[in-house]
């Protein structure tokens, strides 16, 4: 069994809100197998967020009886808001997180953190999406989660394939000036973080691990994935916060050709195919309580938004702010159009079968939102950019 010193080298954080039932036996479980299996000495940090049932007293308990187990009570709640806090007051030089329903497979930990203690990578994440890794969920969590990575690479253009999976650690040296930048304190704060720290050319290394849906989980899918829509919008427009700028954005409204027509039309397609996967599960969630023409209306108007400031950047080549709300304003219009498609669509649908299913109604939709996505595409190139295309071939003439 390794002997564990006073000054730890893995910091492993558990963040926790409302969790008396899950938090006494996974932190046993998880200090058992580290004291077990991991060949460094280490402390387990429960960071308490504002619970209101027994986790706090659990919590007070574990961290007398077990060894290098400690806890952190905060006043606030917000999963972001539990890692900086601990993060941030630890001296460990490695630094890491789990979820605690323990849903990956603990066989990952030393290959997670190994890369870090070795001086090789800067961050490493645990990957439920790439090869090798087997993942055991259901089916709505499955389509979320692969909807908001296409969405990242698609908006921002990273390249980490799984940036929500709750197993991570980054050196701490590393955590020192990145976790200032970060101001999400929620879910999205993963997201924040590895998009901040990819653009400022660190390292991240991924893990393939195993993963098994809690049941039990009290996430609000609804609520959460608003959140990490915002967040997206707020980073795609606001580089890490102004503070630090992604490498090969220079903050003008100045950039790379968009390429020809063909390339447009791909990386145009790429976005649209996104577009519709995100459209198609926000309208399955808001469906049940706002009714279909609601649902459909919101739900576009959400991918309206997101997709227009992916295709600037993208696929017609544009970047910083100049330009952008005028270019905003026309997208509104193509989301008119596109409203009016499916919304039409539907319409048509429920005169022709009131009794339509729902699965008619995403058939429905699919269909008209590929007329609705050429229509766009069309107007984008033609009307919607057109103006900066002109400025580009002016300038290139003048010179």
């Amino acid at each position: 069994m390794p002997v564990h010193h006073a000054e730890p080298v893995l910091d492993l954080v558990v963040p926790v809100f409302n969790e008396e039932t899950d938090l006494d036996p996974n932190v046993r479980r998880l200090h058992t197998y580290l004291c077990e299996t991991f060949p460094y000495p280490f402390r387990i940090t429960v960071a308490d967020n504002a619970s209101t049932d027994g986790t706090p007293r659990i919590a007070a308990r574990l961290a007398d009886e077990l060894p290098a187990v400690e806890w952190l009570r905060l006043a606030e709640q917000g999963r972001g808001r539990a890692l900086r806090a601990a993060w941030s007051r630890s001296s460990a030089p490695v630094l890491a997180y789990v979820d605690v329903d323990l849903s990956t497979g603990l066989t990952a930990l030393l290959p997670l953190v190994a890369p870090l203690i070795s001086g090789h990578s800067d961050i490493a994440i645990g990957t439920r999406l790439a090869p090798g890794s087997r993942v055991v969920r259901g089916p709505k969590r499955e389509i979320i989660s692969r909807c908001y990575n296409a969405l990242l690479h698609s908006a921002l253009a990273v390249d980490f394939s799984d940036a929500q999976c709750g197993f991570k650690a980054l050196r701490r040296d590393v955590a020192e000036p990145l976790l200032p930048l970060v101001r999400d304190s929620q879910w999205f704060f993963d997201t924040e973080l590895l998009v901040i720290a990819e653009r400022a050319g660190l390292r991240i290394h991924e893990v393939p691990v195993d993963w098994v849906d809690d049941p039990d989980s009290r996430v609000d899918l609804l609520s959460t994935a608003l959140a990490d829509l915002r967040g997206i919008v707020r980073i795609s427009r606001a580089p890490a916060r102004g503070t630090l700028p992604p490498a090969g954005l220079h903050g003008n409204d100045d950039g790379p050709p968009s390429g020809g027509l063909l390339r447009q039309l791909a990386r145009f397609a790429a976005v649209g195919a996104v577009s519709t996967l995100v459209h198609l599960l926000l309208f399955s969630m808001l469906r049940p309580a706002a009714g279909a023409q609601a649902a459909n209306a919101l739900a576009l108007l959400v991918c309206a938004v997101a997709s227009t400031a992916a295709n600037r950047r993208l696929t017609f080549g544009l970047r910083g702010r100049a330009g952008a709300l005028r270019h905003q304003a026309r997208g509104m219009v193509a989301f008119l159009a596109g409203l009016a498609f499916t919304g039409g669509s539907l319409a048509a649908l429920h005169h022709a079968a009131p009794d339509a299913t729902h699965r008619a109604e995403l058939a429905v939709l699919v269909a008209a939102g590929l007329a609705a996505t050429l229509l766009r595409f069309l107007l984008f190139r033609a009307w919607v950019f057109r103006a900066r295309t002109r400025h580009r071939q002016a300038g290139a003439a003048a010179s």
